[in-house]
């Protein structure tokens, strides 16, 4: 029975580049350690770990290479038969103690400090398509499901409702919209800094996170 809930899920990881007062950004060492890791560790039977990828740290500027990325995991995975495919977006939050689970992306990007592009939008809607800044898109993923099984395993984590308006939260919106089109799923997670939780722990979580995802899928 538990096998049958973990049948053919494919998860591609992003995470991101260094950018304004974050000189190592923790979920680029996170990602591009991710598959020696799971490969040591193992992954539930059915569950696949995809495409393990670090972006720019800007919004605009690196939306092709964004589509670019999210388009290959699709050619990737359209061989395979009733593959579940679930996009899952690192990124850290530099003041934060524990983990967080974004619900969902707002509309809107204004960026506190230029990307590491140079771009710094102001109250600028990310697809002016789907109308005001106001408009939200939210995951399709469990996540109160997600949440539950991760604090069975220890660590400390929550819930949000404010991705912030930074490029975290336009690549979550743009991702979210892209899953929606697709049929697949995508969520975001925000990480603290390696002083608040070192890097074996956020390995850890990190797996058990791709296990939580598979499960609930």
């Amino acid at each position: 029975m538990g096998s049958e809930g973990l049948n053919s899920v494919v998860i591609h990881v992003t995470g991101f580049k260094k950018f304004q007062g974050v000189p190592e950004n923790p979920t680029e060492i996170i990602v591009n350690n991710l598959k020696g890791f799971v490969e040591k560790r193992g992954l539930p039977a059915g569950v696949t770990l995809g495409s393990c990828t670090v972006l720019e740290t800007a919004g605009d500027g690196a939306r092709p290479l964004l589509y670019k990325v999210l388009e290959s995991g699709t050619a990737a995975t359209n061989a395979g038969n009733n593959e579940q495919v679930v996009w899952l977006h690192l990124g850290v939050n530099n003041g934060a103690l524990r983990f967080a689970i974004e619900r969902l992306a707002v509309n809107e990007a204004t960026f506190r400090c230029p990307d590491e592009l140079g771009w710094q939008p102001q109250q600028h809607p990310i697809l002016s398509g789907d109308g005001g800044i106001s408009c939200t898109r939210e995951t399709c993923c469990s996540v109160d499901a997600i949440l539950i099984l991760l604090k069975r395993k220890g660590f400390d984590v929550a819930i949000s409702d404010d991705a912030g308006r930074f490029v975290c939260n336009y690549v979550y919106y743009h991702s979210l919209r892209f899953a929606e089109r697709k049929g697949h799923k995508s969520l975001f997670v925000h990480v603290p800094p390696f002083s608040r939780i070192d890097e074996e722990t956020q390995m850890q979580f990190a797996a058990s996170l791709l296990e939580a995802i598979a499960i609930t899928c």
